[in-house]
């Protein structure tokens, strides 16, 4: 039996009509039972309308390094704009738009980084990520455009390395690429090994995983599990580096190629993806699965780790920054736990099972076993 039509304040139409009244509005401000609600909603509003300039303001705060410089150190204004080269009023305004965020705080006239602030220092990559946001605050310039496709987004050209299907990625560039993934990697690789049990497998591949950061936690959690990393050639070689620094040259085995053109190695009993399947399309995705689950033995186990949009019930990490993104670079799309459990299942894994994220905007994870 189809579902009734809503009637009275549920029907949308009259709900919405009636709240975007001015007379309603004036009217649920006074109310003493809708006061509260009304002013915490419309401090969310202009929270919204405010965001382009909060996330320039964060822009400034690193690339001055304001967080760093009173990190240990209360200053006052004019002391700071000193040491920022700064004009005084301008310096103030920065500082107290800091405040404003809970990066700083303000006490007896002095401005000092904040625990906020101190945690974002704290997370390897963030701010190299938040520096190179003036690309897509330019791709986002006009937005409408944007989201008409009628633009030809500049984070396309950022990440060459993501279009590369072999040699013809130079060195320079999938440096870059690498150097920056990494850095963010550790944060990744912790909240994965969180949400994914390791044993029962005997050998890991982890695919597309740049200089290998997350095979590097995998091999201090499980030192007797067998590792092997594939990516390009021109990766592989910054990932020899890193892990010699380490001392795992002997515990990881490097394995050179592009899963866009060739098959993957069938040495292991579990494949990894981690933030690999959201830089392709979903052809190219089906085609990947497909070949990981040709790669792996019955019974294979499959981990995918990446940050996922929130399905049915949207969030600003998924569904706002993460697929924006994706959208400026023109290869990818975020998609959501049901969507990745779809494509798997549609290459043939079975067992699909999402693992309980702590930390959405960090990652999120999905296991499944080969038939």
């Amino acid at each position: 039996m189809p579902d009734s039509p809503r009637r009275g304040w549920f029907a949308p139409g009259w709900r919405n009509r009636l709240i975007a009244s001015r007379p309603f509005q004036r009217w649920a401000a006074r109310f003493p039972l809708t006061r509260s609600h009304v002013r915490n909603e419309g401090t969310a509003i202009f929270d919204l309308v405010a965001g382009f300039a909060t996330s320039q303001a964060l822009r400034a705060l690193i690339e001055l390094r304001v967080l760093h410089l009173l990190r240990d150190e209360p200053l006052t204004a004019g002391d700071a704009a000193a040491r920022l080269s700064l004009p005084p009023r301008r310096a103030e305004v920065l500082l107290r738009a800091g405040v404003a965020m809970g990066l700083l705080r303000l006490r007896r006239g002095r401005f000092v980084t904040a625990a906020r602030g101190a945690a974002l220092l704290g997370v390897p990559g963030l701010e190299d990520m938040i520096r190179h946001h003036d690309v897509l605050y330019r791709d986002l310039a006009d937005p409408t455009a944007f989201f008409r496709g009628e633009t030809e987004p500049e984070l396309a050209s950022f990440w060459p390395y993501v279009f590369g299907a072999g040699g013809d990625v130079s060195p320079e560039d999938s440096a870059r690429y690498s150097r920056l993934m990494a850095d963010s990697q550790g944060l990744v690789a912790e909240d994965t090994l969180s949400q994914v049990a390791l044993c029962g497998i005997r050998c890991l591949m982890d695919v597309g995983g740049g200089t290998g950061v997350f095979l590097s936690h995998v091999a201090r959690r499980a030192p007797d599990l067998k590792l092997m990393l594939f990516d390009l050639p021109p990766v592989l070689e910054a990932a020899r580096e890193s892990l010699s620094r380490q001392g795992l040259s002997q515990r990881v085995a490097l394995h050179p190629g592009s899963f866009k053109t060739d098959s993957l190695p069938g040495e292991a009993d579990a494949i990894s993806l981690v933030r690999v399947l959201y830089d392709h399309d979903d052809a190219q995705v089906a085609d990947l699965l497909s070949k990981a689950r040709a790669a792996l033995p019955s019974g294979g186990r499959l981990i995918v780790s990446e940050p996922m949009t929130g399905g049915d019930r949207p969030h600003v990490a998924g569904d706002v920054y993460f697929a924006l993104y994706c959208m400026a670079m023109g290869t990818g799309r975020a998609r959501s736990g049901a969507e990745i459990g779809a494509l798997m299942g549609a290459a043939g894994f079975v067992d699909i099972r999402p693992g309980r994220a702590h930390r959405p905007f960090v990652t999120s994870t999905i296991t499944a076993h080969r038939s």
